[in-house]
């Protein structure tokens, strides 16, 4: 593993089983994160964006088969630790933000008790405790942060409690943190400020972050790298401004033209790509985007594309890597 890199996944293929036979929902997926960056994830529903995710941590469901594949963590291999190995890892080094912070969050008790019962770990006084939750509220903007320990969930507003789910994910100063679409359910208002608190705080711990998301102008704004998913593949990974200026991959060019902020002139029907994502339990021989592909050619529906390097860190699993332009 790299040095220059947090975590590195090589190779990952994840396998459910299920009555409709073996389904395979990731495939030779590869990911890096170097140190320091924001690598974003995009896809549309059903791409294996969750599935990756829990392999990461190890939360994936009993019936979830990791058949080959590495995520190395620190120069470690996760998928090889116990589960005891993995708790020390989760919420200390490896924390995480999800998308809805009133399932996050524990209606009952106070956003107080949860701050400081999350530092089980610490052995430190309760009074340094409370002070170290009351500094990262207030770096998060929550005003009045002392006050406001002794409040329930359920007193703050949607985008007050996102702030707090951010403040517990960094209070540990995780190594990695991961957010699984964290600014779905806000407002474009609060989206933005969320956005920004975000960056601000991982400029300035320096940790890494893997963001996942549906608004590919959120990803544009925040990310460094963008990792680009279909249905269990990781179909193209670029720099942010490859990704969103010279797309190579047919379904990455697919995804930005439905992105409604570059939709000109006012229309009744929103763009959208044909078809629909293939059986995973009964996959195509060739390539897995090869039938919604108005430039597929034969090749396309026999021979499955490897993932090629066309330009420096600009990677794309397509026949015609390269030759699909936004121009």
């Amino acid at each position: 593993m790299d040095a220059n890199n947090v975590l590195e996944i090589r190779g990952l293929n994840v396998e459910f089983a299920s009555e409709r036979g073996r389904l395979r929902a990731l495939r030779d997926v590869d990911l890096t994160i170097p140190r320091g960056s924001i690598v974003g994830v995009v896809g549309e529903s059903g791409c294996g964006k969750s599935t990756m995710i829990n392999s990461i941590i190890g939360l994936l469901a009993h019936n979830a088969t990791v058949s080959s594949g590495s995520i190395s963590f620190q120069g470690e291999d996760l998928l090889q630790k116990s589960e005891r190995e993995l708790r020390d890892i989760r919420g200390q080094h490896i924390s995480m933000i999800f998308q809805d912070p009133m399932t996050t969050l524990n209606p009952v008790l106070s956003i107080g008790t949860q701050m400081i019962d999350i530092q089980y770990r610490d052995q430190i006084p309760k009074a340094q405790k409370k002070a170290r939750s009351i500094e990262m509220l207030s770096r998060v903007g929550i005003p009045d942060p002392e006050s406001r320990l002794d409040n329930y969930p359920h007193q703050f507003s949607g985008g007050m409690r996102q702030r707090i789910a951010i403040a517990m994910a960094l209070q540990a100063e995780p190594e990695l943190l991961i957010a699984d679409e964290p600014t779905t359910a806000l407002d474009a208002t609060l989206e933005v400020q969320i956005i920004h608190r975000l960056k601000d705080l991982q400029h300035s711990m320096g940790c890494s972050i893997l963001f996942i998301s549906h608004h590919l102008g959120v990803i544009a704004e925040l990310c460094d790298f963008v990792i680009v998913m279909y249905g269990g593949e990781v179909v193209e990974r670029g720099t942010v401004r490859d990704i969103f200026h010279r797309p190579s991959h047919p379904y990455t060019f697919k995804l930005l033209e439905c992105d409604p902020a570059r939709i000109a002139e006012t229309t009744r029907s929103l763009p959208t790509i044909p078809g629909e994502i293939p059986n995973l339990a009964k996959l195509p021989p060739g390539c897995i985007f090869a039938d919604r592909c108005e430039r597929s050619i034969g090749l396309c529906r026999e021979k499955i594309p490897p993932s090629t390097e066309f330009a420096e860190h600009h990677w794309a699993r397509c026949h015609l890597a390269g030759e699909v332009s936004s121009t």
